[in-house]
């Protein structure tokens, strides 16, 4: 006996130690928090910045490519000694002797060279560009249909908080009303005006309706989770409590029953397609000659940090890659492929979201109907629960009959 005191009285302890802290929150509130907070919208604006970062690197097709080196060396090798002496500006007419030219001494040479690269002409990176450009927009346009897509989730988590607590509260009318009727009947029950099992019945449906009431505050529980997950906050310790009640009432607005090209989601895709197609171009363009001008400066000279000698180089080359083995002919043909696929992929998304939309509709229309109904049978049963209760009390009425008109009452309120 001592141990199970002990036991219980952990046990009691445990529960108020582990016992949720219930912050009432707004909607208005938490809307701003969800924008900044909600880790699917940050997993949106990073791509989108990964994206917008490839754009960047098209830059390269304008600007100039400027590499700066410092090179020291020492050789014996005949043609670099020579060559070293003769960018350092120090040969001499004894350098000369075929001795010296075919074993020369060690020779150091340092140099100090700044290259420029200059892209005067790259068709094909001109619609790379193009290409990366609307692939940042496209990634920019999901990042705002997941911000719309949050909201609407938030709106929702919201709603079910609300339904959850109001749901709560039914039921725990109901257990009062279902506590009561089962003193009303344990007192006919003494008198000898009804049956055990009219007793054991209305028992069953006290525990039953205390069962359904802690299953609807898990599901407070878990609707605070959701909302808390949403938020990107930690759920240990808390539960949130609406500040605003359900509103139970649906007013249906005229919607347009057509999909709309404005939507987030069709524009992405459109430029998603459009940055296919052209990479498809750039591909097509790779098959023409490219012109980049270069230069360089550098300095030599035969100690360290020494700038002695001085020379530039400047020129212009025009490319042409006539036949690489097919594997530009390759890329453009995948490069096609992926743009016909994103094209088709473009299309069956529309149609989905267009059979969804008059899906969506449509369900709103029976929700609209199914409430004013469900709204009217409440009102209805909740009058043949008045009636059979005083009819019970007048001892007119089975407690079966009672029994159901109750549970009927509840399921029409909740």
């Amino acid at each position: 006996m001592s141990k199970l005191l002990v036991t219980t009285g952990f046990l009691f302890l445990s529960i108020l130690g582990f016992s949720q802290d219930t912050l009432t929150i707004s909607k208005s509130d938490l809307k701003q928090k969800i924008t900044e907070k909600n880790l699917q919208i940050k997993i949106a604006e990073k791509n989108y910045q990964s994206a917008q970062a490839d754009y960047r690197q098209s830059n390269a097709l304008f600007l100039p490519n400027i590499n700066v080196s410092y090179t020291g060396m020492a050789t014996t090798n005949p043609l670099m000694a020579f060559g070293s002496k003769l960018n350092q500006e120090v040969l001499t007419q004894s350098d000369f002797n075929p001795a010296l030219l075919n074993d020369p001494k060690t020779t150091q040479n340092f140099v100090t060279k700044i290259e420029i690269k200059q892209p005067l002409l790259n068709v094909d990176g001109i619609f790379g560009r193009q290409a990366a450009k609307a692939k940042m927009e496209a990634f920019q346009l999901q990042t705002q249909r997941t911000q719309e897509y949050v909201e609407l989730e938030f709106s929702k988590a919201y709603m079910q908080l609300q339904l959850a607590y109001k749901a709560v509260r039914v039921l725990e009318k109901a257990e009062s009303t279902a506590k009561t009727n089962l003193k009303l009947v344990e007192n006919y029950f003494k008198q000898g005006l009804l049956q055990k099992t009219d007793v054991l019945n209305v028992q069953v449906r006290v525990n039953d309706i205390s069962n359904q009431l802690q299953y609807a505050k898990s599901s407070v529980q878990n609707a605070s989770d959701y909302l808390a997950f949403l938020l990107n906050e930690d759920a240990k310790g808390k539960t949130f409590k609406p500040s605003e009640e359900l509103d139970n009432t649906i007013q249906v607005e005229a919607i347009n029953t057509q999909l709309s090209d404005n939507r987030k989601d069709i524009q992405a895709m459109d430029k998603s397609s459009e940055a296919y197609q052209k990479m498809m171009v750039m591909s097509k363009m790779n098959f023409l000659p490219r012109l980049n001008a270069f230069g360089s400066y550098e300095l030599y000279d035969s100690q360290f940090l020494g700038t002695a000698a001085k020379g530039y180089l400047v020129g212009a080359q025009l490319s042409w890659n006539v036949f690489d083995g097919y594997k530009s002919i390759g890329k453009y043909d995948k490069a096609k492929a992926d743009f016909q696929k994103a094209t088709i992929e473009t299309e069956q998304y529309k149609k989905q979201s267009q059979l969804e939309l008059s899906k969506t509709n449509r369900q709103l229309k029976d929700a609209e109907n199914k409430v004013g109904l469900s709204q009217m049978a409440f009102k209805q049963s909740e009058e043949v629960y008045r009636i059979r209760q005083n009819r019970f009390t007048q001892g007119l009425e089975k407690t079966t009959d009672l029994l159901t008109a109750e549970t009927q009452m509840i399921q029409k309120e909740l």
